[in-house]
């Protein structure tokens, strides 16, 4: 990014709907004398530009296109501590966009320039304050678009994921430490590290890489939300479920077979997350084009779907179950976790049938009387937080990033296990070891381009 590092930047750093609050950041050598040019300190706070600790003002702002003055809380960093490693200044003060807009203007005429996207974080990272990985993840709390995602985000950005890194490489640099003291002393044959000891830690260096590369493989897309589609013979009462679980009578309920000739889709809360439920068409044979048309599409949602409600009527006809056990099997083909389904429990006239009763493992509801809804949300929500959890270590944006420099550590690594294993000599070992903590510098934003800078901090919005 060819930005001028020591130019005094502004923006706006608050979200550009009306609000209580509004943030103006500024940060520069000259933060503090631009935000003198405008800020007046209540009486007992007239010296805050004096500080060398992080201090909180009370005062006014002075906007000659403002009638009156603004209140205004000041958050000033007079040295490196900031977030940016620069002297920094936070205007805090009402919400509405027009004030904020003055009082940006007001800043930018005493000689700060309005920051582009992202170069408060960039900043940051050119200061050391956080590394590649933290910087990404600064993104990620912006645009988290669900609870998961804001932990996921918060973890890194929290260092959980550089931590793991560091150890790694930390490990690898002791490692090299040893084989290369060894290199220095080969004519007198003494040997600080043996091949086997070399292996052993290698390995442990091997299985944490090999977790991250694998999180990295199977992160899903930032705002992605999971599906759950509801199938089942025609008639089964995936309408009834999908309007009870939805809260709304979205689908046509009725009791002829085939009322679903498309498929309806809502999203639903489940555990804090947000789910994609889709009712699609019965599984039946099409009897015309729309019908034929209706089973591509159930079969398209199906293949991307994450979850699969095999819904079975427990009033099912005993000449229908095995067309039922036929097309379950059919669906649970697919390669989808399927979770069984028994509607219409509250017939107190119906026997369940055969099939219906040996599904042990099946969730029983009634979308009529709500009866069993419950626990069923709470399955569904225990199977979706089961799916995820081998998913929550990565940002997506940085495991697209990351994953080939992983990949390259985790290749040099095991080469250099497998040289250790066949008594190669010690520098070629060290070769190896040398190219992987290249390639874990790169992840950690030690080693990069302007193209990767660019590519990361313009998806930025500005003010961060």
């Amino acid at each position: 990014m060819p930005l001028d590092l020591q130019d005094t930047i502004a923006a706006i750093a608050s979200p550009s709907d009306p609000a209580e609050r509004g943030i103006i950041r500024v940060s520069g050598s000259d933060a503090a004398g631009i935000a003198g040019q405008l800020f007046r300190a209540d009486e007992d706070a007239s010296d805050w530009q004096c500080s060398r600790l992080p201090t909180r003002v009370v005062g006014t702002l002075l906007i000659p296109s403002l009638s009156t003055p603004l209140p205004s809380a000041l958050m000033f960093w007079p040295t490196s501590r900031s977030y940016t490693g620069q002297p920094m200044a936070e205007f805090h003060t009402i919400g509405s966009p027009p004030l904020l807009d003055a009082t940006l203007e007001r800043i930018h005429e005493c000689g700060a320039r309005s920051a582009e996207r992202g170069e408060f974080t960039f900043r940051a990272f050119m200061a050391g304050k956080i590394d590649l990985v933290q910087a990404e993840a600064v993104l990620g709390v912006i645009d988290a678009a669900d609870h998961e995602e804001l932990q996921v985000a918060l973890t890194q950005l929290g260092g959980g994921v550089t931590s793991r890194l560091v150890d790694v490489r930390s490990e690898i640099l002791s490692l090299l430490g040893d084989l290369e003291a060894g290199l220095d002393f080969v004519e007198e044959d003494i040997e600080f590290i043996t091949k086997q000891q070399v292996c052993d830690r290698l390995t442990g260096c091997i299985t944490r890489l090999q977790q991250l590369t694998d999180d990295s493989a199977t992160r899903l897309p930032s705002g992605y939300r999971r599906r759950i589609v509801l199938a089942g013979l025609p008639n089964a009462g995936k309408s009834t479920l999908f309007n009870r679980l939805i809260g709304a009578e979205r689908a046509i309920v009725s009791s002829t077979p085939g009322t679903t000739r498309d498929y309806l889709t809502s999203v639903i809360n489940v555990g804090g997350m947000d789910v994609e439920l889709i009712d699609t068409a019965g599984w039946e044979t099409a009897a015309d084009l729309i019908m034929q048309h209706a089973q591509t599409l159930r079969s398209e949602q199906l293949a991307v779907s994450d979850l699969i409600l095999w819904c079975t009527a427990a009033d099912l006809d005993e000449s229908r179950s095995a067309e039922n056990v036929r097309l379950r099997a059919q669906a649970n083909a697919a390669g989808v976790s399927l979770l069984d389904v028994i509607t219409r429990c509250d017939l107190s006239r119906i026997t369940e049938t055969a099939y219906a009763a040996e599904l042990q493992d099946s969730h029983r509801v009634s979308a009529q009387t709500g009866a069993g809804v419950q626990q069923l949300s709470e399955e569904l929500q225990r199977r979706l937080a089961g799916d995820r959890s081998s998913r929550s270590e990565l940002l997506s944006s940085t495991s697209v990033r990351c994953r080939e420099s992983l990949v390259g550590a985790t290749n040099a690594i095991q080469t250099a296990i497998s040289s250790a294993e066949e008594n190669v000599g010690d520098e070629v070992i060290a070769l190896e070891l040398r190219d992987a903590l290249h390639q874990l510098r790169a992840v950690l934003g030690e080693v990069y381009t302007d193209d990767i800078l660019d590519h990361i901090f313009s998806n930025f919005c500005i003010g961060k």
